[in-house]
């Protein structure tokens, strides 16, 4: 969100309830009602003893092993390196059910460490993480399963390395069902999402979507968080307002079997006509008839608008076309015209639309049938004839009378919308195959469901996680409804991928805890090598906030490993504004946006702003941008407070040792507003050689403070006088 300067200048920023509709019951999928029996776990045994491990490092050559710390030998020790971080892990040569570990340190000990689990030794998550331990003898209760166990120590409380005498893990063997699936698949989506039906009366259903509308419409930091469903069929006479952490979805395989005849509204009154805080809102799977023949779409950042159909127009501005900020429109059909009026920054991608209305700054165009002409920076449109290679995005629908998710098949060098010739091709999964996790459910029953080959739905609610969800199978769907919110405590990592194939994550808010975690989400562990090509994992919808609602602190959001990842739209948020003591340079702490290791990574629509360091880093080989909206952070106290050794950090940055890497349609922009005399060197950075380009990127200030160049000290300064665009067309 960006603070209005100028008035002449646009500036960026129940009973109908899933369970009894209709007569169709489906809080509860036949055949998984009954509760699951358990076996008894087996009581507490030493399991680590005389079991090969491993360390990160010894001190000294062929002494100080790893193997003396679980010998059962009070008197020999394992000690690492002096350096940041080691381990030391032990292999229980099964899987296990680990109830509690023994530490008994040397003086040399860890001051922060986790105690991590794995059944590969690759993927870990945490059941036990202190940033204040002061060694000694400690035992430590923990709850977790894997066939590896290992202490991961972060900061030493000596100048010395880590050093343990005994390193002991207790538990047994891992609880197994005597009947049935340890997880019951299926299950209700809960109470949140409200399904409509066409049987049910026009008031009735203008009447609930109303109340919700009034919860939500200023509730930008509320705790609410709902799905309005539309099952196949045709409504008529309905103004459906769409307020804060609420998705409205038709659940036909396409968007024409379900037509809403009237409009699915967003506007600002809430906010004095200013759109650029309509956040965290989603729309899809719906054809629309608008009752005057234009829709109303005004949001920013987090409000998606995928496989619609709108008869007629879309207007992207506010009423009285007040400021609006950036957004995002998908696999979606506009038969008039796209009207971007006060928008400053949009991107559109394999659409159809008839025309567009106006430019601001930055609207971009890839596979989009009719798309303007390229021309920028005058007016600034880019545009791409084709998409190189997308996977559209999961859904939610009815089949055959049942709910089912629907996968889109991979898509290469394509234009306009998946479904306009037919139905989208593809793949459907029946419920039965997911777990569907709800708000109380703790992260270690999410992973016992993942690991046993469920694939994964969030209900619309918020979920504290006390260790990492691990994503290890090939092909696996986690899909969250009404914008699903995952908190991680304790530091932990909230989500992390393995190097797998094929994973589709989709529309999860991940909401940093008041405890610093190292990154929200990973995709692939660090040295990731493995070739996904002809089936990347993809990122869609996917957002992360860092303060706001709550003090929220990560050093990074999203870290990608793995190769050939698709990120289709993300919304990367250190806050400007939220809660009260929720913001603040050292309260809501957040170096990086989105780190990027892997090769072949494709990103569409990227929206990172105001972390504190280099907001995007680019390490792998033959990336590929098409669209960055940044804003660098607001409340820098000073340069010297920012950054000691420059000015300022650049929103994106290419590792100089990357050889080809190439982007489009890139826009910073400085707000400084904490301090307006603070400056950043540049916008981006990247080597000067002909293999990294850019196109069609700038920089400007919202009238408070200086960005001195565009790229690499080229470019002319974005001053907070004169709140136009500086712009370079192609860099080298």
């Amino acid at each position: 969100m960006t603070i209005p300067v100028s008035s002449a200048v646009p500036r960026r920023r129940s009973p109908w309830r899933l369970g009894a509709v209709g007569g169709l019951v489906v809080a509860v999928i036949a055949g998984f009602a009954a509760v699951t029996t358990v076996g008894a776990s087996a009581a507490e045994t030493l399991l680590s003893q005389g079991r090969p491990a491993t360390a990160s490092s010894t001190e000294a050559a062929g002494a100080f092993t790893a193997a003396e710390a679980v010998d059962g030998n009070a008197g020999t020790r394992w000690s690492s390196a002096f350096a940041d971080p080691q381990w030391l892990q032990v292999d229980l040569g099964s899987s296990q059910a680990v109830s509690r570990v023994e530490l008994s340190w040397e003086t040399a000990a860890a001051k922060s460490f986790q105690i991590q689990v794995s059944d590969n030794a690759s993927s870990w998550t945490n059941v036990y993480s202190t940033t204040s331990s002061t060694g000694g003898n400690q035992s430590l209760t923990v709850s977790g399963t894997g066939r590896y166990v290992r202490m991961y120590g972060t900061q030493r409380t000596t100048g010395y390395g880590y050093s343990l005498w005994e390193f002991k893990v207790y538990g047994g063997t891992t609880t197994t069902p005597t009947t049935g699936p340890t997880v019951p698949p299926g299950g209700s989506l809960g109470a949140n999402v409200v399904v409509f039906d066409p049987g049910m009366s026009t008031a009735a259903i203008q009447s609930r979507a109303d109340a919700i509308f009034r919860e939500s419409e200023s509730a930008q930091f509320g705790t609410q968080r709902y799905v309005l469903a539309f099952q196949p069929g045709v409504y008529n006479g309905l103004n459906i307002q769409v307020g804060f952490y609420t998705s409205v979805v038709g659940l036909g395989q396409n968007p024409q079997d379900t037509r809403i005849n009237g409009d699915i509204t967003v506007d600002a009154g809430w906010f004095q006509g200013n759109a650029t805080q309509n956040f965290w809102r989603s729309v899809e799977n719906l054809q629309v008839n608008p009752v005057n023949g234009t829709n109303r779409w005004a949001v920013s950042q987090a409000a998606p608008f995928r496989r619609m159909d709108i008869q007629g127009n879309l207007n992207l501005a506010p009423n009285g076309y007040g400021w609006a900020s950036g957004g995002y429109i998908s696999d979606s059909r506009i038969t008039g015209s796209l009207g971007q009026y006060s928008q400053q920054q949009w991107f559109t991608r394999n659409s159809q639309i008839a025309s567009n209305t106006n430019a601001v700054w930055n609207q971009t165009f890839v596979g989009v049938q009719g798309a303007p002409a390229a021309s920028y920076p005058n007016p600034p449109y880019t545009v791409i004839p084709t998409t190189p290679v997308i996977r559209e995005k999961p859904y939610l629908y009815r089949t055959g009378g049942d709910y089912a998710v629907f996968v889109p098949n991979l898509r290469t060098n394509s234009s306009g919308p998946s479904w306009v010739s037919g139905n989208t091709p593809g793949t459907s999964l029946p419920l039965n195959q997911f777990y569907v996790a709800k708000p109380g459910d703790t992260a270690a029953r999410i992973n016992q469901a993942l690991a046993q080959g469920l694939n994964l739905i969030f209900q619309p609610g918020i979920y504290h996680v006390n260790q990492t969800i691990n994503v290890t199978r090939a092909n696996t769907v986690v899909l969250g409804l009404g914008y699903a919110t995952v908190i991680p405590d304790n530091g932990v990592t909230a989500m992390q991928v393995a190097d797998v194939d094929g994973v589709k994550i989709a529309g999860v808010l991940f909401d940093a805890g008041t405890t610093n975690s190292p990154n929200l989400l990973v995709v692939g562990p660090s040295g990731s090598s493995a070739n996904h090509a002809a089936n990347p994992t993809m990122i869609q919808d996917v957002f992360f906030r860092i303060g706001g609602y709550i003090a929220g602190k990560a050093t990074n959001s999203l870290l990608i490993n793995s190769n050939h990842v698709i990120v289709d739209h993300i919304w990367a948020w250190r806050g400007d504004h939220g809660n009260a003591g929720t913001i603040g340079w050292t309260i809501n702490t957040a170096d990086h946006g989105l780190i990027v290791n892997g090769n072949d990574v494709t990103a569409y629509g990227l929206f990172v702003e105001h972390y504190q360091k280099d907001e995007v880093i680019w390490n792998g080989e033959r990336g590929r941008t098409y669209f960055l909206q940044n804003e660098q952070p607001y409340d820098p106290p000073s340069n010297a407070a920012w950054r000691s050794d420059a000015l300022g950090y650049p929103a994106y940055r290419v590792a100089n040792t990357v050889q080809n890497h190439e982007a489009w349609a890139m826009g910073s922009y400085a707000f400084f507003n904490v301090n307006p005399n603070v400056h950043s060197a540049n916008g981006f950075q990247a080597p000067t050689h002909g293999g990294v380009r850019f196109h069609n990127i700038f920089t400007i200030s919202l009238a408070s403070g200086t960005i001195d160049h565009v790229v690499n000290n080229i470019g002319a300064p974005a001053v907070g006088s004169n709140v136009v665009p500086s712009t370079v067309t192609n860099f080298p």
